[in-house]
């Protein structure tokens, strides 16, 4: 194995892998990132440049001694909401599966860096469908610590004892993938009990 496993957990509660690519040499998996809130904060950054491009304008033609001089954080704003979108864009996740070297590579990559995990087909021990807890919201002065709830999840155990995360989601699409990458790994497949939708 090289790498480290801890840098493929996921900071929020569920992933959502897609199958982007699959032949007799392998399956490869892509997840995309957050889509949703990066594209809202590109509308809300496109739509404050109508208000930041204007002000911007008024502090070169004035200095910051003119009336536009306390609307300054607009295009500060602007900017920022930029970086957090291509940021939330450049976010992408890949799980490769390749038949012909036995090698499972986890990639990890945004703007600043990315990770690599590689494994031998070998070194996998079981394919598990268990449960993560996983915990949301934020302490308030006063309450108690932060609740945490539980997450079907997909993992690797490796005969070291060590685990890694392959994603999580609904367990009816978890137990589809499992049972495909269990066969493909030619690792059995276990099941811990996970919650069922009601």
């Amino acid at each position: 194995m090289e790498g480290n496993p801890a840098e493929f957990e996921a900071i929020g509660n569920r992933l959502g892998f897609q199958i982007d690519a699959e032949d007799k040499e392998g399956i490869r998996l892509v997840w995309r990132g957050a889509r949703f809130p990066a594209l809202l904060c590109l509308g809300i950054a496109i739509a404050l440049l109508f208000i930041s491009l204007p002000i911007l304008e008024a502090i070169r033609q004035r200095g910051f001694t003119g009336p536009a001089a306390s609307l300054w954080y607009f295009p500060l704003m602007n900017l920022i909401l930029l970086g957090i979108s291509f940021f939330l864009l450049s976010l992408k996740r890949t799980i490769l599966f390749d038949h012909k070297q036995r090698l499972v590579v986890l990639r990890k990559r945004h703007i600043f860096r990315s990770h690599r995990l590689d494994l031998l087909y070998d070194e996998v021990a079981v394919v598990r469908l268990g449960i993560d807890q996983v915990y949301g919201g934020f302490a308030v002065a006063g309450s108690s610590a932060a609740q945490s709830y539980p997450v079907p999840s997909l993992r690797l155990i490796l005969k070291n004892g060590e685990t890694v995360l392959l994603d999580r989601g609904s367990v009816r699409r978890l137990e589809a993938l499992g049972k495909r990458l269990s066969g493909l790994l030619e690792k059995p497949l276990q099941t811990e009990e996970t919650p069922r939708p009601s």
